[in-house]
């Protein structure tokens, strides 16, 4: 990140002090999980930050980010520092014996070192992880929407608490219900825009929008995003000749302008979309990782799961410019340094 990238809204000044963002932020953390556990049924379990490499738990995002790494001596092992828990938790649930209907969720703490940081990003990732054991009869698109609407509502309803609780913040501004549109619909209505500019496009129309279908090549053969071929299924095939049971969730945020990804969740893969997105990437060589054997061997449940940013939703119901501002990272000293020169105080 460089001063140059680093957006500045014109005449920014937070609504919240310093102390009292702090408390706001254990508010927003505390009430959500709540209503998160309680709107999905789930239970909340501990979670590892430190996982074996080697064994396909950790999740390599794309595909391409590589964790941060180090040497267990004791275990004369190689540990890996986690970068989302997506596969962690299916594993997890597995092995805790949870039954379709029921789930978990867990404070994901993560270290992300490729990240390009900007006003949105940064190394260090905080969310809800969440996943759920779904009946198989479920993968279809329609089960997926279904749960977008039930997290949307959850996400509508703490921004009303929040601004209940926090008079000074501007009005609620999110709309009652979310669009639905899948990536392929969304390149087709602007075939000329790069996929940023259509999320910006489509949010700034529609103010809620989950985008379908991510990971998947599109009509011009390059996909909406990159997704790994492990845990979200982007390959199978919807009614109306569109393919993917995965997406992301965004709004329109209006302190930058820009549309804001809150959350990126799925159907997951079964044994038939694992082996077909593994051979579209290149990676049949997974299938010899401890995870994806027993995935291939039906010895893993059917699960629907995603993550929902802590911070990603602290910035936005408190209506800072940065994520600096609800998390304490790392940033370029120059950055730190025009922050402060316009209000933006990163912690």
């Amino acid at each position: 990140m460089t001063p140059a990238s680093l957006r500045i809204p014109e005449k920014y000044s937070p609504s919240l002090g310093l102390r009292e963002t702090e408390k706001a932020i254990k508010f927003v953390k505390d009430s959500f999980q709540t209503g998160l556990s309680k709107v999905l049924n789930l239970s909340r379990v501990s979670a590892p930050i430190i996982v074996r490499g080697g064994n396909g738990v950790n999740d390599y995002l794309s595909g391409k980010e590589i964790p941060v790494q180090f040497h267990i001596d004791d275990l004369d092992c190689k540990g890996e520092i986690v970068q989302s828990l997506a596969k962690w938790k299916r594993k997890a649930l597995g092995d805790y014996g949870f039954k379709p209907g029921d789930g978990l969720y867990t404070d994901m703490n993560a270290i992300r070192p490729h990240e390009k940081l900007d006003n949105l990003h940064s190394l260090y990732v905080d969310q809800w992880d969440w996943e759920k054991v779904m009946d198989e009869r479920d993968r279809h698109l329609d089960f997926l929407k279904q749960t977008v609407r039930i997290l949307y509502r959850l996400i509508r309803k703490q921004e009303q608490t929040v601004c209940a609780a926090y008079p000074s913040l501007r009005k609620p501004y999110l709309p009652d219900e979310i669009f639905f549109i899948h990536s392929e619909e969304l390149e087709a209505m602007y075939p000329r825009l790069k996929p940023k500019e259509r999320e910006n496009r489509i949010c700034r129309d529609k103010g809620a929008v989950f985008v379908i279908g991510i990971g998947g090549p599109l009509r011009n053969g390059k996909p909406h995003d990159e997704r790994a071929s492990d845990y979200d299924d982007w390959v199978t095939p919807n009614p109306g000749g569109t393919r993917g049971l995965n997406g992301d969730i965004m709004v329109w945020y209006p302190v930058l302008e820009c549309a804001y990804e809150l959350s990126s969740m799925g159907i997951r893969v079964n044994r038939k979309a694992l082996l077909e997105q593994l051979k579209l990437k290149g990676e049949m060589h997974k299938t010899k990782w401890d995870f994806h054997k027993r995935l291939i061997g039906n010895k893993l449940p059917q699960t629907i799961g995603g993550g929902i940013g802590q911070s990603r939703l602290c910035m936005l119901y408190l209506r800072k410019a940065h994520i600096g501002e609800v998390q304490s990272s790392i940033w370029p000293d120059a950055v730190i340094r025009r922050c402060r020169g316009k209000n933006i105080f990163l912690l």
